[in-house]
């Protein structure tokens, strides 16, 4: 049988949920294909969402109208927000989440979306007419022809989960692999390779000795992840169940040290290279000799279940190992668990042969998104599917005119960084975000990613005109409190019993609000009540609004870190001279003989869309680019 759609997404993952969603929303009719309905979204490994420049990506997710943000609010257990002891380029919003919630909340949102249906089966092969993808058949024997198709297989391509020496196919616990699909996509000049990722052992509480741990608690302010006022995401409604602090000791060690013969990582079985920032605890205690105990988080999987999740115990040890290396923790003494850690090894494409769009440079209309671009996260790969999705439906909307690209610049969104990143340089290893990956991290912020973002999607069609709405008064009332602050005078007099409360230097002589708030001691909050000139114009400007604090956070980060803001858009704005000047098909980069063999070979191979993109590719110098910039003055 035959079924005919806009566009096809092969598998429910983060990125294949947000995926299917954009086009839908677009107007696309699309199909979203799973394995199994009841996994949709499944958090494979720790029931969270966010973390440092993850938590950036879902909030940009949700400000060009995805979903991740707005189901992890109405699932959270647990919120955080990491990093507020520096500065708030860094700061990054982290949720526990109910796991089974989770999926049942994506699939309430994506089951009732117009446009979008979804089919159970498993995808055998990809359907390529003339150098162009065209459909996907299925095991069950049904045919799916449309205009676009979008990868998001995650860890399923040829899984194979290893635990000591024992291997079985799988792409997840207790789930078939996809053994044919890889084959299919590579026949067409696809070029694939084997990544390796782990999980933790699942502990029941029930066997856990809670005294002997160190209690972490949540967070009870305003900040959330979605910035739609949704009413029951509100903190007062969130459950704030604990998460729980424990050590290894010397004895975990030397037990953990006696079955690494059988450990897949040392003894040959696994080839493939794991993710560096997320090692496994034989990776640690191998990459650490020296060190006597490694931190382990032991997290809630939800409000009703007692199965509980060890973060930093990652590990594809013999089941017996495992257990009784826990077993020398005090807390673990008397320890159950559901099921050990494992390792997976799966395949992945090569993301330098994708457009910025995320579609194929090798077959037309063929989109990839998340783990099988060598990716890992949940955040990671919802941040390159709502991309691919918002693409396939422009792609299948265009016709036979040239479609234009949504694409997002480094300097736009950590989502621009990932994907730029992915296409440009490529990977050796399991990517992951970091803040420190972002050049402009200063004007790529939690708090003000609806004001980045928001306005480019609204103009595209997928974030809603109450969304845009929303953002523009947000807008208008931060900058309606700048205005004011930059303006109002204060004098010592007025302000310096204040400033001697709160431990800072009283004013010799009057000042702006704006060189008060400059002070590290001061913030908004603090000092309004002392002015009340300030606390009348700013209930005048926020009103009714119950953003008001995400309101002040705001206008209080531009106020306070306005110099640093300014000089990072000017360096962002003379990279984007570069952006600005196109070479794709201007060079013959075999023959030009003025720059490295190095940077001929590698400039052929990505075929960089600009000169700013050629001088990110690694083994690219300064000179090269220099040498081109002259070349293209001739």
């Amino acid at each position: 049988m035959v079924f005919n759609y806009d566009v096809i997404v092969v598998g429910a993952g983060h990125a294949g949920c947000e995926a299917a969603a954009a086009a839908a929303n677009l107007g696309a009719k699309t199909c979203l294909i799973t394995m199994d309905m009841n996994k949709i979204a499944q958090m494979s490994c720790n029931p969270a969402i966010g973390g440092i420049a993850k938590g950036q990506i879902v909030r940009e997710i949700d400000a060009l109208g995805g979903y991740t943000g707005i189901v992890t609010d109405r699932c959270s257990l647990q919120f955080r927000m990491l990093n507020m002891s520096k500065g708030p380029a860094v700061w990054s919003p982290r949720a526990q989440c109910d796991r089974a919630k989770f999926i049942w909340t994506w699939r309430e949102i994506l089951e009732n979306t117009p446009n979008l249906n979804i089919w159970q089966d498993q995808v055998r092969g990809l359907i390529v007419e003339n150098g162009e993808a065209t459909g996907v058949t299925t095991y069950y024997g049904a045919e799916f022809k449309a205009k676009c198709v979008i990868i998001t297989a995650g860890t399923f391509l040829n899984g194979l989960m290893h635990i000591g020496r024992v291997k079985i196919p799988g792409g997840r616990c207790a789930e078939a692999a996809a053994l044919e699909l890889t084959e299919s996509i590579t026949a067409h000049g696809v070029k694939s390779g084997r990544m390796k990722t782990g999980t933790p052992v699942r502990i029941d509480k029930r066997s856990v000795d809670f005294s002997l741990m160190e209690r972490q608690d949540g967070d009870h302010d305003f900040h959330k992840f979605s910035y739609m006022p949704i009413e029951h995401t509100a903190v007062s409604q969130r459950n704030n169940l604990p998460c729980w602090i424990t050590y290894t000791n010397k004895d975990v060690h030397t037990t953990l040290k006696s079955g690494l013969a059988d450990s897949p990582l040392y003894n040959g079985q696994i080839q493939s290279i794991g993710p560096r920032y997320c090692p496994s605890i034989e990776t640690k205690l191998h990459t650490f000799p020296d060190k006597d105990e490694h931190m382990l988080f032991l997290e809630p999987e939800g409000e009703t279940t007692n199965e509980m999740y060890l973060n930093g115990f990652s590990s594809s040890l013999p089941l017996d190992i495992q257990l009784s290396a826990l077993r020398q923790i005090p807390a673990f003494r008397n320890l159950q668990i559901y099921r050990p850690g494992y390792a997976i090894e799966y395949d992945f494409f090569d993301p330098t042969l994708l457009t910025h769009s995320l579609e194929s440079k090798v077959v037309k209309n063929l989109f990839f998104a998340g783990q099988v671009n060598g990716t890992t996260g949940y955040e990671e790969a919802a941040g390159q599917g709502i991309v691919a999705g918002i693409n396939a439906a422009i792609n299948a909307s265009a016709g036979d005119t040239q479609p234009s690209r949504f694409t997002l610049g480094r300097n736009e969104a950590y989502i621009g960084v990932l994907i730029d990143d992915l296409v440009t340089k490529g990977v050796d290893e399991p990517y992951r975000m970091f803040t420190s990956r972002a050049e402009y991290r200063i004007l790529l912020r939690q708090d003000d990613a609806d004001m980045r973002l928001t306005e480019r999607s609204f103009n595209i069609g997928l974030a809603t005109a109450d969304r845009y709405q929303l953002m523009k008064d947000k807008k208008s009332k931060v900058k309606e409190l700048i205005d004011f602050i930059s303006d109002f005078s204060l004098k010592p007099t007025l302000i310096n019993p204040a400033l001697d409360s709160l431990g800072t230097t009283p004013l010799r002589h009057g000042c702006k609000l704006q060189e008060l708030l400059g002070r590290p001691q001061v913030s908004i909050s603090n000092i309004m009540p002392h002015i009340e000139p300030f606390r009348k114009r700013a209930e005048e400007i926020i009103g009714t609004d119950t953003r008001r604090d995400e309101i002040i956070e705001a206008a209080e980060i531009q106020v306070k870190y306005k110099g640093y803001i300014v000089r990072e858009q000017q360096m962002a704005d003379k990279m984007l001279r570069l952006e600005s000047i196109k070479i794709k098909g201007k060079f013959d980069y075999p023959n030009m003989t003025q720059i490295s063999i190095e940077a001929r070979q590698k400039l052929n191979a990505i075929q960089p869309e600009t000169l700013a993109q050629a001088s990110r590719i690694p083994g690219v110098s300064p000179s090269d680019i220099n040498t081109m910039l002259i070349l293209m003055g001739r």
